[in-house]
Order: C-alpha cells, then sequence, then structure tokens
C-alpha cells in the first residue's frame, strides 16, 4: 500500500497564498511574546522556521504550526523570564513524547465523543472570533476593508490573503497608523533554572497549555485535518501530532524558540487560503528563516508592517470557518445540547472545562435516551 503522505508538493501562487493564511495566529502571539518577555527575534522565528519545514515534508500537508497559545497570553503579561518558557516547553515536550511514544493518547482520543469534539470544535472557533475581534477593534476601519477585500477574494477565488495584506498595509499608511513597537534586539538573560523557576513553568504555563495542547492541537487537528484531506491525512494522528510537538519543543525551546504545537483553526485557514499540500509549510519557514537573518531593523519593518486589524480579519475568516464546520450542521438534535455545554464551557473557561462539562452531558444525553427507549418497550 502507498503511503498517503507520497503527494507531490504544489510549488504555487495559491500554495503560497495559502501558507499566509494562518499569520493572524502566528504574528501577534509570537511579536508579543518577544517583546514583553525579552525572548530573542531571531531564535523565535529560526524556530518556528525549522518546526514548519520539518512539518512540511513530515506531513505533506499544510499542517500548522502555532505559538503555544495559553503559554503566550502569560508572556503577554510580562510576568514569566524566558528561562520559565524554556523550561515550560521542555515540560509539554517530555509529555506530548511520553503520551505519543506509548500510544496512550489515540487510546484516549477514541474515548472522546463526536459530540464532544464538535462542540470544542465550535468553542474554539468562537474564542478565536474574539481574539480576531480584538485585533481590529482599535483599527475598525482597516479591518473592515481588509476583512471584504479577504472576502470578495475568496468568493472570486484569487489569491486572497496576498491581497488582504496588500491592501492592509496600503491602508495603514494612508490612514498614518502608528508603526507597531520595534523589536527588542537585547533579549533578557537566561539564568540556570531553580524551584521557583519549576514551579512558575509547571503552574502558570505548562499546566494551563496542556489541556488546550490536547484539545485544540492534537485531537481537532487530527479531526480538521480528516475532514479536510480524507485518505491523504491519515496518517495526521493524535499520536503523531504529540510526537512532532513533543520533539519540536524538547529540541527548540531550551534555545530560545517560544513553545510551538499544531492546531485545528490553522488547518482551517492554511485550507480555506488555497494550500493543499506540504509546500505551504515549508514556504512559510522558508520565509520565516529568511526573515530571521536579516538585520534587526530590517526584520522589525517588515514585522510590524501588516496592521494588526488586518491579521485579526484574517483570523477572523478562519475562525468563522473553524467554527461553523458540516459536523456541526448535521449534529443530530440530541446532541445539541452536548455540543452547546461544552463550547459555552470552552468559551468562559477554557478547553479542559469544555472537554469535562461535554462529557458530562454526553453521560446525561446517553441516560435520557435509555431511560426514553426503555418507557417506550
Amino acid at each position: 500500500m502507498d503511503d498517503p503522505r507520497d503527494t507531490a508538493f504544489r510549488l504555487t501562487l495559491r500554495e503560497a497564498n495559502g501558507a499566509l493564511g494562518d499569520i493572524g495566529t502566528l504574528l501577534p502571539l509570537s511579536l508579543g511574546a518577544i517583546l514583553l518577555a525579552g525572548l530573542s527575534p531571531q531564535m523565535v522565528l529560526t524556530g518556528f522556521g525549522i518546526f514548519y519545514i520539518a512539518t512540511g515534508l513530515y506531513y505533506r500537508l499544510p499542517i500548522p504550526v502555532q505559538p503555544m497559545k495559553a503559554i503566550a497570553a502569560v508572556a503577554l503579561l510580562g510576568v514569566v523570564t524566558p528561562t520559565e518558557i524554556a523550561l515550560s516547553g521542555v515540560l509539554i515536550g517530555l509529555v506530548l513524547l511520553g503520551l505519543g511514544g506509548t500510544g496512550l493518547i489515540d487510546r484516549i482520543a477514541r474515548l472522546v465523543p463526536q459530540s464532544v469534539l464538535s462542540g470544542l470544535q465550535l468553542g474554539l472557533g468562537l474564542s478565536l472570533a474574539w481574539v480576531a475581534i480584538g485585533l481590529m477593534q482599535d483599527q475598525w476601519l482597516v479591518g473592515a476593508l481588509s476583512l471584504g477585500v479577504a472576502t470578495v477574494a475568496l468568493w472570486v477565488g484569487t489569491q486572497a490573503a496576498f491581497l488582504t495584506i496588500i491592501v492592509g498595509i496600503g491602508a495603514g499608511i494612508a490612514l498614518g497608523l502608528p508603526d507597531a513597537p520595534a523589536l527588542t534586539t537585547t533579549p533578557a538573560p537566561w539564568s540556570v533554572p531553580d524551584m521557583q523557576d519549576l514551579r512558575h513553568a509547571v503552574s502558570d504555563l505548562a499546566l494551563p497549555q496542556l489541556a488546550l495542547t490536547l484539545t485544540n492541537a492534537v485531537f481537532l487537528t487530527a479531526l480538521v485535518a480528516g475532514d479536510l484531506f480524507g485518505k491523504r491525512a491519515a496518517h495526521v494522528t493524535p499520536r503523531r501530532l504529540c510526537l512532532t510537538s513533543g520533539l519540536a519543543n524538547l529540541v527548540l525551546a531550551p534555545l530560545g524558540a517560544l513553545p510551538m504545537c499544531h492546531g485545528a483553526g490553522g488547518v482551517v485557514a492554511h485550507h480555506r487560503f488555497g494550500a493543499r499540500s506540504g509546500a505551504a509549510p515549508c514556504l512559510m519557514g522558508v520565509a520565516l528563516l529568511g526573515t530571521a537573518a536579516l538585520p534587526g531593523p530590517v526584520q522589525a519593518s517588515i514585522l510590524s508592517a501588516i496592521p494588526t486589524a488586518t491579521l485579526g480579519a484574517l483570523l477572523g475568516i478562519a475562525a468563522w470557518n473553524l467554527a461553523i464546520s458540516r459536523r456541526l450542521i448535521d449534529a443530530r438534535p440530541s446532541c445539541l445540547p452536548v455540543i452547546a455545554a461544552t463550547a459555552l464551557a470552552t468559551v468562559f473557561a477554557d478547553p479542559l472545562w469544555g472537554l469535562l462539562a461535554g462529557t458530562v452531558a454526553e453521560i446525561l444525553r446517553k441516560a435520557i435516551i435509555s431511560t426514553v427507549q426503555k418507557r417506550q418497550r
């Protein structure tokens, strides 16, 4: 039997356009962590570049590479050090390698009901939409223009990401939007981890992130890849996603990379903007490595050129496509309360609570159906 990964790379303008589909997630979180946590821009960009290329070559599909959102969110508060961030990446990497290496993650994935996965997908899509609104709210005119251009370009079938970014940059210049803060070229100093670093890395970073990683970057990424690519994504399994994310963080986080994972929203984003093969991740990886090699001022100019509202528009489209799935539309009426409970808990708490709430709701659903069926006999 042929390996489903034996798919030709498509080095086309459409693939290059699709490669840009997920920058609405990648850039805001990464640049914020660089600015507020004192990470090295070169090492963060290099880490993403290496992982993107490795992902494209291994999966041969547009599987994304994203910052670990819970860790990035804490980094944006400026209350953690590069040492703690690196340590959290190593710890998560070890856990993911353990789950993937033993095959335990596949057994866990089979226990999660489809209704709960649908609710998690809806909840994460709504959460991303809220982030997108936040990115656009201070530049609403540029955001509306970018969203309009992207929507029309997608409807027409042209290079939507390229056009949206070009229009966004032009609108930002025309409206005189303030320049983004310059990236630091003097990263915060590293230190040998102590017990306080370990405590912060575990409680503030690793534990909150693991729930999000297992739901979004593992279970849902495998699910959505299967929905979009069918048999071509047969090798995109929870086990392999754990192994690739775990290995990347174990190797790259100690070198100064921001902890990274895959993500269901990124799969949707790359696909929606035209990516169909592993060429898209490889192209993005090469672009990131090239940017990392540039002098600091040039690097900063490139990374800050795209208005945050334009990034929000791209993210908003991906969020919509993630939330409103065929699985949600075709769900049985009895599953809708389970989906709603899971989604609400995910939006207002986090994916772990969404998973727990959905599991309880699914147990109640089955108990009610069983009771009704017994009474009808």
